[in-house]
């Protein structure tokens, strides 16, 4: 999510990439606002199964996506929040200081990313292997395939 007064780099990558992966992607953009992003959330939750927000998981004084977006989630995944600053860690000692989480609310996934393109696109190639599961999971499929090589 964007103030709106520059170009929202990282939702153009973070679009780029989801679709490529077979999502159908809808974009929006709402100012630095706990109030804004929140009200946006909650209404896009309601219709879609997976919100990624992008931006405002820093520690800067506009850093408020995970503010507004933690008081909504039923509940968070911390797995998914480890995963996309271990796979941050690569690239760049700074990701733990990157507040991103995920949980969910309803059946929708939602996923807080840095505002980056690169941190972005990182942390969502860090889920990729899991997003497909997760959202079958809330969808109601709660089946569990196994591995190969794995018994029934």
């Amino acid at each position: 999510m964007t103030q709106g007064t520059r170009r929202d780099e990282s939702g153009e990558a973070l679009a780029e990439r989801l679709a490529s992966m077979g999502f159908k992607v809808e974009r929006g953009a709402v100012p630095d606002d706990i109030e804004a992003i929140a009200s946006e959330v909650a209404a896009r939750s309601a219709t879609v199964r997976l919100i990624v927000a992008t931006g405002g998981t820093g520690l800067g004084l506009r850093d408020v996506t995970p503010q507004a977006v933690a008081p909504l989630l039923e509940y968070t995944i911390p797995g998914f929040g480890e995963q996309m600053r271990a796979a941050g860690r690569r690239s760049t000692p700074l990701a733990d200081l990157s507040r991103s989480l995920a949980g969910v609310r309803g059946r929708c996934l939602i996923v807080c990313v840095p505002g980056s393109p690169s941190g972005a696109v990182e942390s969502i190639d860090a889920l990729a292997p899991l997003l497909d599961h997760a959202l079958e999971t809330l969808g109601g499929r709660t089946g569990h395939a196994h591995p190969p090589g794995e018994g029934e």
